[in-house]
């Protein structure tokens, strides 16, 4: 299937886990893909990998996305390389939980800088070129963390839940270009971030699944993947929860 032929998708914090694997959907159903990690060391080994299987699919891009200026001068190049670009995935988040009354004010600008600042320099950069070709799908990786909020973490609920607000917001402003804007919100998926988990929290987090099992990053990417396509050209400023029914 190539429902992404001719298309270009720009992922964020593609290097590993859940970015890697939707940067690895998109080119695998016929994409170009910018593949964006805080390290040049991390885009390339997921850029090489997906180059393995296609070549000349994918380009790595290495950006702190909380940097605004550094984010503007990767945006210009990538529309550069590529052309245009008709997808963007912002997946780039961080954690540093601590209980409120004991977080520093490093750790809450970290996160939120990350999380939700981050996605707003890659949507105020990549929205321009998406309105004028009058075609775009922007999807913001949010969390269930932003729906239901969790102890211990909020710094990323609050980034989480405003990355649904700006979704939503986003979407009423870019609509008229047929732009739509969507938000994934993972549940538990085993990633390299969830291993460092304490098997205790993972338990418990196990027992309130209501399908009993914990997600896959390829769940996540086969959920951005049908945001992402023409089948889903009237669903926009709503948030699909992957996550075996743990919300609800």
């Amino acid at each position: 299937m190539n429902r992404f032929a001719d298309q270009v998708a720009v992922v964020t914090g593609a290097g590993r886990g859940i970015g890697q694997a939707i940067a690895g959907r998109f080119a695998a159903e016929g994409a170009k893909v910018a593949v964006i990690s805080r390290t040049q060391e991390n885009a390339q080994a997921t850029a090489d990998n997906l180059n393995r299987e296609r070549s000349e699919t994918a380009r790595a891009y290495a950006v702190d996305v909380a940097n605004a200026e550094a984010v503007a001068t990767v945006c210009a190049q990538i529309v550069k390389d590529f052309g245009q670009v008709t997808v963007l995935v912002n997946n780039a988040g961080i954690t540093r939980d601590r209980l409120s009354m004991r977080m520093s004010e490093e750790d809450w600008d970290t996160v939120v800088d990350t999380n939700l600042k981050g996605a707003f320099h890659f949507i105020q950069n990549l929205q321009r070129p998406m309105m004028k070709q009058h075609y775009g799908r922007i999807i913001n990786i949010t969390s269930i963390s932003g729906l239901v909020g969790q102890a211990g973490q909020v710094n990323y609920s609050a980034s989480k839940a405003g990355l649904i607000g700006l979704t939503k917001a986003l979407a009423k402003e870019v609509a008229g270009r047929q732009v739509t804007v969507n938000a994934v919100a993972p549940g538990f998926i085993t990633t390299d971030m969830t291993k460092e988990l304490p098997e205790a929290v993972r338990q418990q987090m196990l027992d309130h699944i209501p399908l009993r099992s914990f997600g896959e990053a390829a769940d996540v990417a086969s959920a951005v993947a049908f945001l992402a396509s023409k089948e889903a050209k009237y669903i926009t400023g709503q948030v699909l929860t992957v996550d075996g029914g743990l919300a609800m």
